[in-house]
């Protein structure tokens, strides 16, 4: 697969969206939570206004590979990567790996130094080796069920000064 394209979120994007975060967990999130916080986890869709809100909120962008929604990422605050989903299909073909490119030269770009993620287990790797490091180990509730998630930072590169030398 080539390198997908990026674009900004539309608001025409969030039922595709909702569905893209649904099957994200249910499909990649099965080794490290029950079907009960799975299921509790991926209500945060239900509401597909309240969901559209949330991205419409930060600064969301969309991954696009063959003609289609590959995965989406979410900058909300300019410090925190809120969210980064990536269709299962699409899993290990560079989706995730643009997204938080995209993501962290924003925020950079925004001069913000560090970026933080608040990791599921299922994503700790992923952002462990971009450099991220664990702050804190966070124990949520989510629609009446626990999940684990890990506090991560990031230092970011400051960006080029303006101008530069010749």
């Amino acid at each position: 697969m080539a390198q997908p394209g990026l674009r900004p979120y539309l608001a025409s994007d969030a039922a595709a969206l909702a569905a893209l975060f649904r099957a994200s967990i249910e499909a990649l999130a099965a080794e490290d939570y029950d079907a009960d916080q799975r299921e509790a986890w991926a209500s945060a869709a239900d509401d597909e206004a309240a969901f559209a809100a949330r991205l419409a909120g930060a600064l969301t962008i969309v991954a696009l590979a063959d003609g289609e929604v590959a995965g989406f990422a979410s900058l909300k605050d300019n410090k925190l990567l809120d969210m980064l989903y990536v269709r299962p299909d699409f899993v290990g073909q560079g989706v995730g790996a643009a997204l938080a490119n995209a993501i962290e030269k924003l925020a950079g770009a925004r001069g913000t130094k560090t970026l933080t993620v608040e990791a599921s287990d299922t994503a700790r790797d992923f952002f462990a080796a971009r450099g991220y490091a664990a702050q804190s180990r966070n124990t949520v509730t989510i629609a009446g069920e626990w999940l684990g998630n890990t506090t991560m930072t990031k230092q970011l590169a400051a960006p080029p000064a303006a101008g530069g030398t010749h």
